[in-house]
């Protein structure tokens, strides 16, 4: 088996440790490994969409983030948004929950314009 090596922020590497010990992982290899396939499936069933699709994507980032750069992103896609909720979560964080409908292409491209954003903490799509 292959070692991997990267940092992560202290604050995560938190999470994943207790993560851990609620879960009954034996380490953090066995966790993130678990995490990595889950990331990839995801990603598998992304790329195998085509036509017309429904998505609730739920976008988790900081308070204080430049809202500005995640609104334009929506309103870049604004032929495919059909709504979004935002509130306020634990730790200073805030979600949206944003329902889409449209062209596969179009919303894989919004799904990664997301991804990519720095501002972002997570993105979890679920495909209707």
């Amino acid at each position: 088996m292959s070692i991997v090596s990267f940092s992560i922020p202290r604050s995560l590497l938190e999470k994943v440790d207790n993560y851990i010990k609620e879960q009954g992982f034996a380490n953090r290899s066995e966790v993130l490994r678990q995490a990595i396939r889950a990331y990839i499936s995801e990603g598998k069933r992304l790329s195998e969409l085509n036509g017309k699709t429904t998505a609730i994507i739920t976008v988790i980032y900081q308070k204080g983030a430049k809202t500005g750069q995640i609104a334009d992103v929506q309103h870049r896609y604004g032929n495919i948004v059909l709504t979004f909720l935002h509130t306020h979560i634990e730790e200073g964080y805030c979600i949206e929950i944003i329902v889409a409908k449209g062209d596969a292409q179009i919303m894989k491209a919004f799904i990664a314009t997301l991804k990519i954003n720095k501002q972002i903490s997570e993105v979890k799509v679920t495909l209707l």
